[in-house]
């Protein structure tokens, strides 16, 4: 029924308008009249719009259109506010620093219903023109993921426009697997006493943080452990104590030789159980690529070395153990909850381990147990 050019119905309002069209009005499930976000060319489209926007309230769908009007700059803020408590520290810093100078620039001011995939598209293909690299890129679109799905979870807007984006690949590193001799040299070419700290990150699978976070109390000299539950990182310049990377925690055993030698360097140190076993001259905390310009990068070259980090120790640990132990064991000692990363990004095929599986499937198939070692002997 028309009355005044205003469509009186059951639910909502439609009204035409002097241009001929037709606008439309509705209760929300908060008694609020709001008006659709667009007019319409027919009394039927108004009414068909309607009756969808009825069942989407009455199945518990609906979103306040006015939530959706929320900026990024101001969601943003509020995400990383809730979510700080439970970050590492460095995990916070690094968001932070992606959101100030990535995401807000770009897309802070854009309200969050007005996102869509293209524009999430345009904002890393403008990344990338820039020449960031895509480690960087891949990080900011993560951290912006979290952000609209968090806005999803909320009911804020209906789907994250972060679906479908094309993102550049990383370039694919392999780390340099050192043999346990390599090893063994540069932990000799080292200054006292960051030889033992290389040699924890060779032999105990170490991560540095870690390593430069080790405690008098940590050392158990007579039992062979090294208690790894602390990290030390560095976030925008300020050095942060924390538990390890993914919280885990672990008990770590060494070898008599190694234990022995820690135990003498505990004996020279000052302090009490808190004291840190490597300091800088001055007394103060490491830092990763101070340390690493003093003390390890010249000890790879007296080794004869080149091309090596530090991290490739602790890849080439994973390395030795998972070929003699088991991905499993190297995963414990690597500190990975699941032993899918050791493999992924640590264990390597080691050099001459095909022809060796091929003289034991040799033995096996003369009804022999040999395993495959240069001193098995090849039925013929």
């Amino acid at each position: 029924m028309a009355e005044n050019g205003k469509f009186r119905r059951h639910f909502g309002r439609v009204r035409k308008l002097p241009s001929g069209r037709f606008q439309v009005r509705y209760p929300g499930p908060d008694g609020i009249l709001r008006p659709a976000d667009h007019t319409f060319a027919t009394v039927t489209d108004a009414n068909r719009w309607l009756m969808r926007k009825q069942i989407e309230i009455e199945e518990g769908r609906w979103l306040d259109p006015t939530e959706g009007q929320t900026t990024v700059r101001d969601w943003s803020a509020r995400w990383l506010a809730a979510v700080s408590p439970q970050l590492k520290h460095k995990t916070q810093a690094s968001y932070r620093s992606l959101i100030n100078s990535l995401i807000i620039p770009a897309l802070g001011d854009r309200e969050l219903s007005g996102l869509r995939p293209i524009t999430v598209a345009e904002w890393v293909g403008e990344m990338r023109s820039r020449g960031l690299s895509a480690s960087r890129i891949r990080q900011a679109y993560r951290v912006l993921s979290q952000i609209m799905r968090s806005a999803v979870d909320n009911d804020m807007i209906p789907q994250t426009p972060c679906r479908g984006v094309k993102l550049p690949r990383m370039p694919q590193t392999e780390p340099h697997i050192l043999t346990p001799l390599e090893a063994s040299r540069i932990v000799r070419s080292a200054a006292k006493p960051h030889d033992l700290l290389i040699a924890l990150l060779a032999y105990a699978g170490l991560r540095v943080g870690e390593a430069f976070a080790l405690r008098r109390v940590d050392i158990d000299v007579s039992g062979g452990f090294v208690l790894v539950d602390e990290n030390l990182a560095e976030a925008n310049g300020t050095l942060v104590f924390d538990t390890p990377k993914s919280h885990q925690k672990r008990l770590l055993r060494i070898g008599p030789s190694l234990a022995k030698r820690l135990g003498r360097h505990l004996e020279t140190l000052p302090g009490g159980d808190d004291a840190l076993l490597f300091l800088t001259p001055g007394g103060k905390p490491l830092r990763y690529n101070q340390w690493r310009k003093a003390y390890f990068d010249p000890a790879v070259s007296a080794a004869g070395l080149t091309d090596v980090t530090p991290h490739d120790l602790r890849a080439s640990h994973g390395t030795w153990v998972a070929d003699r132990y088991g991905v499993m064991t190297a995963a414990h000692r690597l500190g990975h909850s699941n032993a899918s990363v050791t493999t992924r990004h640590y264990a390597r095929p080691v050099a001459g381990r095909d022809d060796q599986v091929a003289k034991a499937a040799d033995a096996w198939l003369g009804g022999q147990e040999g395993d495959g070692s240069p001193e098995e002997s090849t039925p013929v």
